[in-house]
């Protein structure tokens, strides 16, 4: 690791994804910074940071992943305990923003829970949000502070094209909603679009109707945001493989992987699964057919980047390399 001469700048790391906040750290040149989680008898959350932050910009790091309210909540009383000891800025680093799927009011009297988010962050001393791939874009909106929205599609994109999927190859999105997704992965690899065109009858159960494109003889390329149940990615492949596809691949930034998904990704004819590592993935849930692209290089010169008051944009315009975008 190349040391960073910035004795201001401090990276933390909370319990939800420690292996890729070491990633993060190694990209930077710091070491981790030293604090302590841990719990009351009733299952309260304790934090003590171990070392002084007073005056620093600290960035800490946690997806809000499953489990999503006791990870929500250490980051909480994590941006609490930065306040209250003098940080200068605290800048929370999100590889995976929970409850992003609750944008909107989609029927009577539910609540707009990405947004409730949001403001909890702000009110506990967020000063800055560094996010990957948010659900909906229009949670940038949701905050009242800066936000950078990193990408995963560069990542992605330089994977297939260095192993050589990108050849002969149509970019699918699942729905309509995640077209320019599908779009910005298929500029990268310079490759036509296909959407799939489905009903959706109730929450986790999609059902495919027919596909907008051509995909006959094609190796097709699924891509989203993330897999949960699997439902949709897994009739998806199957509805291409029955149109004349050759191959399918499913990718995406966030493997929430619930259950069935695992199962129903082994019997689908999808032939890899390529994910980053925004969400850690336990022993169980690493298949033979799923492949990891870290995040840590990107967002580790995202946080170079804005500690150095540099542009952030670089980073999602072209196929990411991690050596050129320190």
């Amino acid at each position: 690791m190349e040391q960073y001469f910035d004795p201001k700048l401090k990276i933390f790391a909370l319990n939800s994804n420690l292996p890729l906040a070491k990633k993060i750290a190694d990209t930077v040149g710091v070491e981790l910074g030293k604090l302590s989680v841990d719990r009351f008898s009733d299952g309260e959350i304790r934090i003590n940071i171990e070392e002084s932050i007073r005056g620093d910009n600290v960035y800490v790091i946690q997806s809000t992943s499953a489990p999503v309210n006791d990870n929500l909540m250490e980051l909480l009383i994590m941006i609490d305990a930065l306040r209250r000891a003098s940080a200068n800025t605290i800048n929370v680093v999100i590889p995976y923003y929970g409850y992003a799927r609750q944008d909107r009011k989609a029927r009577s009297r539910e609540p707009i829970t990405a947004k409730l988010v949001a403001n909890m962050l702000e009110k506990a001393g967020a000063t800055r949000i560094v996010a990957l791939d948010l659900h909906a874009a229009q949670i940038q909106g949701f905050f009242d502070i800066p936000l950078d929205h990193l990408m995963g599609a560069p990542l992605l994109a330089d994977y297939f094209i260095n192993h050589g999927i990108a050849d002969n190859a149509v970019v699918v999105s699942p729905d309509h909603g995640g077209v320019t997704r599908a779009r910005a992965l298929a500029e990268f690899l310079k490759a036509p679009i296909a959407i799939i065109d489905k009903r959706r009858p109730k929450a986790n159960v999609a059902e495919v109707m027919n596909i907008i494109g051509n995909v006959a003889g094609k190796r097709c390329i699924l891509i989203d945001d993330m897999i949960d149940t699997a439902g949709t990615i897994t009739l998806g492949s199957q509805a291409l493989i029955d149109a004349g596809a050759t191959e399918v691949y499913a990718s995406c930034t966030h493997p929430v992987l619930s259950d069935p998904a695992i199962e129903l990704l082994e019997q689908s004819p999808i032939k890899q699964v390529v994910v980053t590592d925004s969400i850690n993935l336990p022993v169980e849930k690493r298949i033979d057919k799923l492949v990891q692209v870290s995040v840590g290089p990107l967002m580790g010169a995202a946080i170079k980047r804005i500690n150095e008051n540099r542009p952030v944009s670089p980073l999602f315009k072209n196929r990411f390399r991690a050596d050129e975008a320190l």
